[in-house]
């Protein structure tokens, strides 16, 4: 995809293959590389992007927007820092419930504004008067937890307490702008069936061939997020290209044949 980025547009990336903008959550791509390396990054954001991404922890994306000429604000992802604390459990009940009990509420409020399709200047707003609260409430519980001492670096409780403060800045970028969620789930779950592919291929065979599964699996979550059949879409997009020109293309893209008053057979059952 080689289409502009509009400067301070809110970007989720994943460590991996998809890209989505919240902006606009029904576009979507997967792009394809064969390393994690932060020169892999280059060749997805514009060289005169200039705005927030937000992503998870990985070392690539600082270093990206230590880089760059224009301002890149990163934003974290709560999801990941949760999931640190749900596997750490076991270790400190008490505590990693109670944490865990504090980010439920965070998600409660952001899973309202959602259900009421609030605004994003609203959403500041709310934020600030409902979450900024629990934010801070949750900073001055793991900062006391990590000075008392009682959880090893190694534990699994300290490797969640230590994540969540060395993130922490990054983990409230979304509660001054409202265009961001509290995490990347988004992408996390775009990501899921690729790595259940990854698991049962083994291999993706070479570099054009994974540049080729990029390519359908951008069509097929593009389908699912238009609420079009894939199958019935795919069938009746190949069955047209050979009698079509390249002019064409924008025409049968999963954007455009959802908008077309002719697709009700493709769309997926209730």
């Amino acid at each position: 995809m080689k289409h502009p980025i509009p400067k301070s547009r809110p970007w989720q990336n994943p460590a991996r293959l998809p890209v989505v903008c919240p902006r606009a959550r029904r576009r979507f791509f997967y792009h394809w590389e064969t390393s994690r390396g932060a020169k892999c990054l280059h060749s997805i954001i514009p060289a005169d992007f200039s705005g927030t991404l937000q992503c998870d922890a990985y070392a690539a994306y600082a270093s990206l927007a230590n880089n760059r000429e224009g301002p890149i604000t990163l934003a974290g992802c709560r999801a990941h820092a949760r999931r640190n604390f749900y596997e750490a459990r076991e270790q400190a009940p008490l505590r990693a419930t109670w944490i865990l009990r504090q980010i439920a509420h965070l998600y409660r409020i952001e899973k309202e504004l959602r259900n009421t399709k609030t605004a994003a200047i609203q959403r500041e707003a709310i934020r600030t008067w409902q979450s900024r609260p629990i934010y801070q409430r949750l900073h001055r519980s793991l900062t006391l937890f990590k000075k008392s001492g009682r959880y090893l670096p190694s534990s699994s409780m300290g490797k969640a307490i230590d994540y969540a403060l060395s993130n922490w800045k990054l983990l409230g970028i979304y509660l001054d702008d409202g265009r961001l969620e509290i995490d990347n789930n988004l992408i996390e779950n775009a990501i899921r069936p690729t790595a259940i592919g990854k698991k049962n291929w083994l291999f993706i065979g070479d570099a054009q061939a994974g540049q080729r599964s990029a390519i359908l699996y951008t069509i097929v979550e593009s389908c699912r997020r238009h609420s079009i059949d894939p199958q019935a879409y795919l069938r009746d997009v190949l069955s047209r290209l050979p009698s079509m020109t390249h002019w064409q293309i924008n025409e049968v893209t999963p954007r455009a044949r959802a908008n077309a008053p002719s697709t009700s057979s493709l769309q997926v059952a209730a």
